[in-house]
């Protein structure tokens, strides 16, 4: 095996093992809270011994922010870049259906990063200052655009953003109540469509586009 090879394997064993332990820890923080979830319980639900998630992690809250990291990084690369020559519409339909499906497939990332802005954002306030802040205000600044060119109605494209955000993360934060007020045990796989669909029509109309 050449060293470019054994590198290559290594560096896949790695990625591995650590989306393994984030997979499990964010369980964790989601069943028992970042004050109840320990490195051990972390590492019973993984499977791996505990020198292995100290070894790639050191300690709890280097854990906890790699889970952070890798909820907000998941979400970036579901949305991904608005394209202005796309035009509001398209732009709308992309944004909501990678959030609704991303809560859906993921309902556990969702919840982490819900309960950590309610108690305060204390590990994500830096996060939210800078990149945050800056990346609504860029889709902001293109929906303006529309806005003025009239190819959408005058909407404050700040609260627009908030909308889908909270509209689409819903049905992972309050997973259980939803699922209560339906009599279900679980989400089918039709109602990912359903929301969509739904979601995607109300505010679309509620911007003109509809």
């Amino acid at each position: 095996m050449t060293n470019n090879n054994k590198v290559k394997k290594t560096g896949n064993i790695r990625a591995k093992s650590q989306l393994k332990i984030l997979t499990a820890a964010t369980t964790e923080f989601v069943l028992q809270g970042y004050k109840g979830a320990t490195v051990q319980s972390i590492a019973d639900r993984a499977g791996l011994p505990k020198a292995n998630i100290l070894y790639y992690f050191k300690n709890k809250e280097n854990i906890y922010h790699a889970v952070l990291e890798h909820t907000l990084e998941m979400w970036d690369e579901g949305i991904g870049d608005i394209d202005p020559s796309e035009g509001p519409k398209a732009a709308i339909e992309k944004f909501i259906d990678a959030k609704v499906r991303m809560s859906f497939n993921h309902p556990e990332a969702s919840k982490i990063y819900a309960m950590e802005i309610i108690q305060g954002a204390q590990h994500l306030k830096e996060f939210a200052r800078t990149y945050q802040r800056q990346w609504v205000r860029e889709k902001a600044k293109l929906f303006q655009q529309w806005i003025d060119n009239g190819e959408m109605a005058a909407v404050d494209p700040v609260h627009l953003i908030f909308l889908i955000w909270s509209s689409t993360q819903h049905y992972a934060d309050f997973e259980t109540q939803i699922l209560t007020i339906m009599n279900r045990a679980e989400y089918e796989q039709d109602d990912v469509e359903q929301v969509i669909a739904f979601l995607s029509q109300m505010i679309l109309r509620g911007c003109g586009l509809a």
